[in-house]
């Protein structure tokens, strides 16, 4: 029986430089723990319960989070509270490090936040909403944009998510501090995905505050994507 499309707000996360030489195997299944860990307290933050979010896929250096229902998790808590609760907490666990770990130990992640519908065929999820997600967090451009900052996270969304929620200025969410720099093809059809950095200060996580964002200027030039 062929699978049904369910749909769900699409969260995935990439670990920068897995591959350097300085991150060995023990290295990566801390740095695979640590990433959990992260994900796990921000989302309590949220009020994304387990029951919310379907199984965690693991991606080796990143992870895929689909979440549900709808109704009780606004896709606006992803973006407030969720992307600074994560962010304060990376900065957190940074500072924490001894200066001559953060080469080997230092967390920066690229994230991506899309929605559409998924399927599920009993291996895994699959299906075009997700290859678009893949395709933004993956893209050149988003990459070098983590490259050229030094805040621990960047954030891209899909034109959906830019249109319908982060335009409108929900609490705690300024459109003005996320910029269309990525642009690809995916199933025949372009996309745009516009970045967002997140204010580098750890007062900006405040619970129930407003969070105040700041945007950076980045180069607009041609998409190697």
């Amino acid at each position: 029986m062929q699978s049904l499309p369910m749909h769900r707000s699409i969260l995935a996360v990439d670990i920068e430089k897995s591959t350097s030489p300085l991150r060995t195997n023990p290295i990566k299944e801390e740095l695979r723990r640590q990433i959990y860990r992260l994900l796990d307290e921000a989302m309590t933050t949220a009020g994304i319960a387990s029951r919310h979010v379907d199984p965690f896929e693991d991606r080796g250096d990143g992870v895929l989070a689909l979440i549900h229902p709808v109704d009780e998790i606004p896709k606006t808590l992803l973006l407030n509270p969720f992307v600074p609760e994560l962010t304060r907490l990376l900065l957190d666990y940074n500072t924490s490090l001894p200066s001559g770990e953060k080469a080997r130990l230092g967390l920066r992640l690229r994230v991506v936040f899309h929605a559409g519908e998924v399927h599920y065929d009993g291996r895994g999820y699959f299906g075009e909403e997700l290859d678009v997600a893949c395709r933004l967090l993956d893209a050149p451009r988003f990459k070098k944009c983590l490259r050229e900052t030094e805040a621990p996270l960047v954030l891209v969304v899909s034109e959906g998510i830019y249109w319908s929620i982060v335009r409108h200025d929900y609490d705690g969410i300024c459109g003005a501090s996320f910029r269309p720099l990525v642009r690809l093809q995916v199933s025949g059809r372009r996309r745009l995905g516009y970045v967002h950095i997140p204010h580098e200060a750890p007062a900006m996580a405040a619970v129930g505050a407003p969070v105040p964002t700041f945007p950076r200027r980045l180069s607009t030039g041609p998409s190697a994507a």
